[in-house]
């Protein structure tokens, strides 16, 4: 057996966001034997000390607000030409990766992938107007085009969305399967009582996912069963704001912010119900998570309804309206019965990450010219 053919993830950081959630669901399930994940990162992530267990690379560079756009592309084309031994290149940076592949590409790096994993820029305008000139770059600079989604697909890569292949936001069902027991344990652990109605969500405190939206809902939830809490999983740098939000609608009592976890799939089963209104999203796997553990999902009708698994469990509702949110949860309060989920149904649309993670070791092994 030759080395592993050494692919190489560009991340801001190996935090658990939607990509690099996937990232890791993918890197755990490849044959690292035949295909090894490095990664060229600008921050310290969650999972880094696990990345460098499985024999991953972490490498580091500044990012662009930091040292300013030529400071960016000078560091990109440093990395590049010191480490021209990449086969592949694998940018997850949306619209920036106009900029990764460009560098990569003047260093004759010969697989250079952009992948998408939203429909809209994250910043104000300004960096909205930055981040579309610097993503014209892609069609020139990417040999390969993958997304989580067709939305995903036609937001970056416009009219080559149908050259891009579809890489599904795959989950490992197994960690998910309801459990009663599982679900006494944490909410014992939590201090919540087994009556309470509990609302979750699990996302970055950011403006794309609307937490103000989410707490003024909630806020009226509370009002109509004041038996019910909203728990909270992330962090990000609306932090401070949310925490003044629970202050001012007097949710100090009700609302737990629980910060970064580990637990997913343990805290989703102590939710009766889980809450999703962004303003827009690629594909959220936490959404397919949400769906694996039986949770009825609440969400933005923004949202792609390639994200229903076809369960009953997703509603579509308008973020214009809070009251259609609070009569919906009201009206259909879950009372927990087991949560009996077909994974059978979601493995045939594609969700099941030993699939997903087969597949793409396939395709890599095939881009970097190797025999399986």
């Amino acid at each position: 057996m030759g080395s592993p053919l050494r692919v190489l993830h560009v991340v801001v950081n190996m935090n658990r966001g939607g990509a690099e959630t996937l990232i890791m669901n993918l890197y755990r399930n490849i044959d690292r034997t035949k295909v090894q994940f490095d990664f060229l990162t600008c921050k310290e992530g969650v999972f880094d000390s696990e990345i460098l267990e499985m024999g991953g690379k972490i490498h580091r560079i500044s990012y662009v607000t930091e040292v300013g756009h030529s400071g960016y592309v000078e560091e990109l084309d440093m990395f590049f030409k010191e480490h021209s031994y990449y086969q592949i290149v694998h940018s997850h940076l949306d619209k920036m990766s106009g900029l990764v592949l460009r560098a990569a590409r003047k260093a004759d790096v010969p697989v250079r992938i952009a992948h998408s994993h939203n429909t809209q820029s994250e910043g104000g305008a300004g960096a909205k107007v930055y981040k579309w000139l610097v993503g014209q770059q892609i069609k020139r600079s990417a040999t390969h085009l993958f997304a989580c989604s067709n939305a995903a697909s036609k937001w970056l890569f416009g009219n080559q969305a149908d050259k891009a292949q579809l890489i599904k936001n795959g989950i490992e069902f197994d960690k998910f399967q309801f459990s009663f027991y599982i679900r006494n344990q944490v909410r014992a652990e939590l201090q919540l009582n087994k009556e309470t109605l509990v609302l979750g969500h699990v996302g970055r405190f950011c403006e794309q996912k609307n937490h103000m939206f989410l707490l003024e809902t909630f806020a009226e939830i509370h009002k109509k069963i004041p038996d019910s809490k909203l728990v909270l999983v992330g962090d990000g740098p609306l932090k401070g704001k949310i925490n003044d939000k629970i202050k001012s609608l007097h949710l100090q009592q009700a609302v737990m912010v629980l910060g970064v976890r580990e637990d997913i799939p343990y805290l989703l089963q102590a939710f009766d119900t889980f809450m999703f209104p962004s303003f827009h999203e690629g594909l959220p796997v936490t959404l397919i998570e949400a769906q694996g553990a039986g949770l009825p999902c609440y969400i933005s009708e923004t949202i792609t309804d390639e994200v229903d698994m076809g369960n009953e469990l997703v509603r579509f509702l308008p973020i214009t309206n809070k009251s259609v949110w609070v009569e919906q949860i009201v009206n259909e309060k879950h009372t927990q019965t087991a949560r009996n989920v077909s994974h059978a149904a979601l493995t045939l649309k594609g969700y099941d990450i030993r699939k997903t993670a087969e597949d793409t070791e396939k395709s890599y092994i095939m881009l970097g010219g190797r025999t399986g």
